[in-house]
Parts: C-alpha cells; sequence; structure tokens
C-alpha cells in the first residue's frame, strides 16, 4: 500500500536543498537517507533521499540528482510517497494511518449518526476528517482528542464530541452586546 508521507515546499539555500511538510508520525523510518520514494506526479520521481536535516524547526532534504535551487524548485508541491505493508501499525496506539480512518462511521457519543468519513484533510495546524453526511452534505470535524473522543476500528467508528455548531446550526453566539441589551431590560 502506498502512503503520502511528505510534500516537498520550496528551495532552501542554492545546493538543492528543500524544506517539506512531514505527513507521517514517523520521519526518521520514512524520510531517512537512502529512502526510494515514488511521487505524485509520478513524472518526478522515484527520488532517492541523499540527505536530511532540521534547521529552525523545518526538515530539510536533499534528493540524489537534485544539486542546484533550480532542481529543487522544481520539485515543489511534490507529494512523496512510501510503500508500506498493509499490515504494519503505526507505533504509538493513539496513531492512524489515513486508510484506516476512511469509511470509518462517525456517531456522538449520544449515538447519533453524524456520517461517514470520506477523507482526512493533512492542514499545517491539526487534520480534519471530512465526514460525508446521509444527505449528501460534508461537515469538516478537527482530529483532535478533545472532539474526537474515540477510534474503534473493531466496530469501524469514530466517537465525536462536537462542541455547538460544528455538526449543526444550533449554535448559541452570546456576546457583550447581547448581555448589554439583556441588562438594559432589567432597569
Amino acid at each position: 500500500m502506498q502512503l503520502v508521507v511528505a510534500r516537498i515546499g520550496r528551495a532552501h539555500g542554492i545546493k538543492g536543498e528543500v524544506t517539506v511538510e512531514v505527513r507521517t508520525d514517523e520521519p526518521e523510518l520514512r524520510l531517512g537517507p537512502g529512502a526510494v520514494l515514488a511521487t505524485d506526479p509520478a513524472s518526478v520521481g522515484p527520488l532517492t533521499i541523499a540527505s536530511g536535516r532540521v534547521h529552525s524547526g523545518r526538515l530539510l532534504l536533499r534528493f540524489e540528482g537534485v544539486h542546484d535551487r533550480t532542481g529543487a524548485e522544481a520539485l515543489r508541491n511534490t507529494l512523496l510517497i512510501a510503500d508500506v505493508d498493509p499490515e504494519e501499525l503505526p507505533e504509538g496506539e493513539e496513531e492512524y494511518y489515513d486508510h484506516q480512518l476512511i469509511d470509518l462511521d462517525v456517531v456522538t457519543k449520544d449515538g447519533e449518526e453524524v456520517g461517514r468519513i470520506t477523507e482526512i484533510s493533512h492542514l499545517p495546524t491539526q487534520d480534519l476528517f471530512v465526514v460525508e453526511r446521509p444527505d449528501g452534505t460534508e461537515v469538516y470535524v478537527p482530529f483532535v482528542e478533545e472532539i474526537v473522543t474515540e477510534i474503534d476500528l473493531e466496530e469501524q467508528r469514530a466517537v465525536i464530541d462536537p462542541p455547538p455548531g460544528l455538526i449543526d446550526d444550533r449554535a448559541e453566539v452570546a456576546s457583550a452586546r447581547d448581555a448589554a441589551e439583556s441588562g438594559d431590560d432589567a432597569r
């Protein structure tokens, strides 16, 4: 099975290094020197990692055959894809591969059906579940512990405790103006 493990960002310096947006919890395993990765678009790869280092909190990679800034810039926005055994599981107990989460049923902690996970969107600050509701609309659920309270792979479901307004439009908004208006009525 193939998993997206990173997206190449902008060139760094003049010697062919690129910044990388890591999309794996195991970068040392998937993005180490010597790793050969498929790419999307496929015409760019495969790419072999020559070296890697962390600079100012960002992972920088250099690939075999890419020796200058022009070559590095040509790789921008390329997805790096690793071949992974489908039976392999992430190291951490609370970690999941995207393919394990796709098609899980999403229910609230009260048992209300929300929909089915159709996609995982990897954003810089957090991941989102794209959930297709029974009526065909989509709702986005942040994949954070406070909202996604349980992932049960045996039962094929994700349990969520959504804040008001996340999956419905019944959110109550309190504002200072509302409080002031309430105070005016009491006079």
